[in-house]
């Protein structure tokens, strides 16, 4: 009697057992496992990459969840400060230098605007790049003061539109409410093209929002991480904002390339066993949507792995 008590709870308990692996993560370890197996080698702008066209990834932001990656640590507070750059609409890389963020350094430089043919920008005004495109688009960006020029009521705001329309009980649940950094008009006087191109905001009956991201191109290295935590956080901050719950963060990729001396370090990245994401909180609530800083947002149980270098190219 006493065998078939302890077979009786055995199997029960196996039958019970909660598998708590981050799934989501994995999906991103599997994308970086099929490009090195399978992706085309080809020679791009700045180096040899494999290429896979076409992937598509998910991510749940429910229960205040925020998919900053494990198996490598997230520089969130960097993605932070870039995030609510482009929200001001600046373009001014001092800016972020100022907050020690080195990201646009490679784009900002002399040399690198100079091959751009864009002469007549100063060192570190990287031109109508997303920020400028978000908050003022196509406002004609000045030759003359660049970056310290007021926009200010020139061009569309794409932002503000949106978080009108997301405070809307009616428009909310539109499916027009799209924001575009890809603008044919003044891609040229761009330091760099947008490569987060669009994105889509959608909400739900039940007043939940996601955002769709459609990105041309993404360095799955280094910049997809980031991208991944950026539109994360900022679909968090505009469901606070406009009294919305966050659902879901949606990732279409066109291009999603590895450099090829990122491979090595990549495959240790994918032996490693995710942890559960972490959790965000924004405790504070502003009329105005720039009034937001880095200590508004609190991040909790953030467990990674040690940090993985590889080289950013410009």
């Amino acid at each position: 009697m006493l065998l078939i008590i302890n077979y009786m709870i055995r199997r029960c308990l196996s039958t019970r057992v909660v598998n708590f692996s981050n799934v989501e993560e994995k999906q991103y370890l599997g994308l970086i496992s099929k490009i090195i197996k399978n992706g085309e080698l080809q020679h791009g702008r700045n180096g040899n990459v494999y290429s896979s066209i076409g992937e598509t990834m998910r991510f749940s932001l429910k229960d205040n969840t925020i998919p900053l990656l494990t198996t490598k640590k997230v520089a969130w507070k960097t993605c932070l400060k870039e995030l609510l750059w482009f929200i001001k609409g600046d373009t001014n890389n001092k800016n972020l230098k100022n907050q020690n963020v080195k990201i646009w350094n490679g784009n900002a430089s002399r040399e690198y605007l100079d091959s751009r043919n864009l002469q007549y920008l100063k060192e570190d005004d990287l031109g109508p790049v997303y920020g400028h495109q978000w908050r003022f688009w196509n406002a004609q960006y000045s030759k003359e003061k660049g970056c310290l020029e007021t926009y200010k009521g020139k061009g569309i705001d794409q932002l503000q539109n949106i978080i009108d329309t997301l405070k809307d009980p009616e428009e909310r649940y539109s499916r027009r409410i799209i924001m575009s950094a890809w603008n044919p008009e003044q891609l040229n006087e761009m330091a760099l093209p947008p490569c987060h191109v669009l994105s889509q905001f959608k909400v739900t009956n039940q007043n939940e929002l996601s955002c769709l991201l459609y990105q041309r191109s993404g360095d799955v290295g280094l910049g997809i991480p980031f991208n991944i935590a950026s539109y994360s956080f900022l679909t968090h901050l505009l469901a606070k904002h406009c009294n919305l719950k966050a659902k879901e963060f949606i990732h279409f990729i066109g291009d999603a390339h590895i450099y090829d001396d990122h491979c090595k370090v990549l495959e240790k990245q994918i032996n490693r066993e995710p942890y559960q994401f972490p959790k965000i909180s924004i405790d504070n609530v502003y009329d105005d949507i720039e009034s937001y800083s880095v200590n508004d947002f609190i991040v909790e149980n953030y467990k990674y792995y040690d940090a993985l270098k590889m080289d950013m190219r410009v």
